[in-house]
């Protein structure tokens, strides 16, 4: 089986834990509301799921699209859209797996452990998002 969710605009990274004034490690806020829209985009596209099983491995794909600067030459732009030119910024392609498979722990998967197998892609587009499919065999499959 197979599903999929698109996280609309720019990509995010996960922002590396904080320490308070007591001592207390925090997660930056920019981190948190970006996993709690995660989290949304995936319970409305998939709103009965429930988690797959803690036996079972994953195979995840995540496609991050940047947005392309209102700056940018015609001649470029079109090179961004036809994969000619590929975003080599930031956010770092392992700070996006990061978050976004993180925030998906216990709801899409139990833990993000059972992913074995992985796939990531940067590229642009004119509408900056983030698409992900996670896929799994079943029994109806034919394990």
């Amino acid at each position: 089986m197979v599903i999929r969710f698109v996280i609309p605009g720019e990509p995010k990274g996960k922002g590396r834990p904080r320490l308070g004034r007591s001592g207390h490690a925090y997660t930056p806020h920019d981190t948190a509301v970006y996993e709690n829209l995660v989290k949304v985009c995936f319970k409305d596209d998939n709103p009965s799921f429930e988690p797959i099983a803690p036996d079972v491995g994953i195979t995840v794909r995540i496609t991050a699209y940047y947005g392309i600067p209102k700056s940018t030459s015609k001649k470029k732009r079109l090179a961004m859209l036809l994969d000619h030119l590929q975003p080599l910024k930031k956010p770092d392609c392992d700070n996006i797996v990061k978050i976004v498979c993180d925030a998906l722990n216990g709801i899409a998967y139990h833990d993000d452990a059972q992913i074995y197998e992985l796939y990531f892609i940067k590229k642009y587009s004119e509408t900056p998002r983030v698409e992900m499919s996670i896929g799994w065999e079943t029994e109806e499959d034919g394990e």
